[in-house]
């Protein structure tokens, strides 16, 4: 069919006008260039009437000689109520009229952009659109809960809490906005009242930069696309650096101390055993198994969040394979005797580690994280590079160091700088 009969026959009749929406134009100049194009109609399914009698208002998916359907949320009394592609005498039929439309407009631009939807069934492209989602009025909230119900998927229950705080917290400042609306100045606003709040340089720069995860994960999952970036002006508060490191004669200290009662002795373990693996979280020292030789992780804080190599491999080290041995299971899980889940094993190092550190005669804050910051401090001070104890430690190594065009860190890289540091401890 040439396209100036196309053009004869849809001047018979200026759907534009009828309707009053550009949707029914291009579905019927669509239907007559190709038969087997998609096409999108709103209608109701006799035969899908709801319990209560009443109907939802469908999308039909029309392809490739079979028909799918999608159901919205508009719901009517009775089929009297829809006619001609909108609903009629209902008292919310304006809204639902314009509801259905943006929800029309979003599907045919999601065929629109499909490269060839001929190749498609239409089961299969009804799959593909309803998974499209449409975020031009996403708030901040719904990138806020869909991060959050990640994190709880992941059974990150501390970063869950908060996240949920900080994101808590910048709504009752600046209101759930729009993400789109969010600009620098809301930025520094927010910043404004937690100082007014006289929090902590360290906690309001923890608050921004969770606030900063969301907004960029709404615009990895584009929900949102900024001109001026809501960040381009804000500069981190300098947090209070915490001097949380040990010496070697400390570390040694707790090494070699004697063990009053059970609890204690499983607290020392398991902070010696994170120092022996270059200060690994306790959530990943729960998670691998030890039966071989080495281990190969990615830190679960960091994993999916960061850019750059993150992934680290080791020897397993005498010194932590002899811990090892005293609680690894046969599916080479580590089991700390009666604290058997992270969320015991967490609750008994953070109620005892002061205590065992006062017993070890160390007078200083020692937490689990100590031993992390130790294992650095130690490497650096024996001029181990820092690019290798970022390797060793599980962090996100940056590829925009022009080190990083010259060598790579490898497993081996990290198993001397391991050995160097424990024989500094004999």
């Amino acid at each position: 069919m040439r396209i100036s009969n196309i053009s004869q026959q849809v001047a018979k009749f200026d759907c534009r006008t009828i309707v009053g929406h550009r949707f029914y134009y291009y579905q019927i100049v669509a239907t007559l260039l190709n038969k087997n194009m998609a096409t999108l109609k709103l209608c109701i399914v006799p035969a899908k009437v709801l319990i209560n009698g009443k109907h939802k208002v469908r999308i039909s998916l029309a392809h490739n000689s079979n028909t799918r359907y999608i159901p919205t949320n508009c719901i009517i009394d009775t089929p009297s109520q829809f006619k001609e592609g909108q609903v009629i005498n209902h008292p919310e039929a304006a809204s639902m009229n314009m509801k259905l439309r943006n929800l029309l407009n979003h599907y045919q631009n999601v065929i629109d952009n499909i490269y060839d939807v001929d190749i498609y069934s239409c089961s299969e492209l009804r799959e593909i659109i309803i998974k499209k989602k449409d975020y031009t009025n996403a708030k901040f909230s719904s990138a806020m809960a869909s991060y959050l119900s990640e994190l709880a998927e992941e059974k990150r229950n501390k970063s869950e809490k908060l996240y949920r705080l900080a994101c808590q917290s910048f709504i009752k400042s600046q209101g759930d906005l729009l993400l789109s609306m969010i600009t620098p100045r809301n930025i520094k606003h927010f910043e404004m009242s937690l100082e007014d709040k006289r929090l902590s340089p360290t906690t309001i720069k923890i608050y921004l930069t969770l606030l900063k995860v969301i907004i960029n994960y709404a615009k990895k999952h584009n929900m949102v696309r900024y001109e001026v970036e809501p960040f381009e002006f804000c500069r981190m508060p300098s947090a209070n650096i915490r001097e949380l490191d040990l010496s070697i004669d400390e570390i040694k200290a707790i090494r070699d101390m004697e063990i009053p009662k059970y609890n204690i002795g499983v607290v020392r373990d398991i902070f010696m055993l994170s120092y022996y693996l270059g200060g690994i979280n306790l959530v990943d020292m729960l998670d691998i198994d030890f039966r071989k030789e080495w281990i190969e992780y990615y830190r679960r804080k960091t994993k999916n969040k960061k850019s750059g190599e993150s992934k680290t491999a080791f020897s397993v080290q005498p010194e932590a394979r002899e811990i090892i041995n005293k609680y690894m299971q046969k599916n080479g899980k580590l089991v700390f005797g009666k604290y058997k889940t992270f969320g015991q094993c967490y609750s008994v190092v953070s109620r005892k580690m002061e205590e065992l550190a006062k017993i070890a005669g160390i007078r200083k804050h020692v937490v689990y994280y100590s031993a992390r910051k130790s294992f650095v401090q130690h490497g650096f001070e024996l001029g181990i590079s820092l690019e290798i104890l970022e390797y060793c430690i599980g962090q996100s190594m940056k590829t925009n160091r022009p080190i990083f065009n010259y060598f790579r860190v490898m497993r081996k890289h990290a198993d001397d700088a391991m050995r160097k540091i424990f024989d500094s401890l004999k």
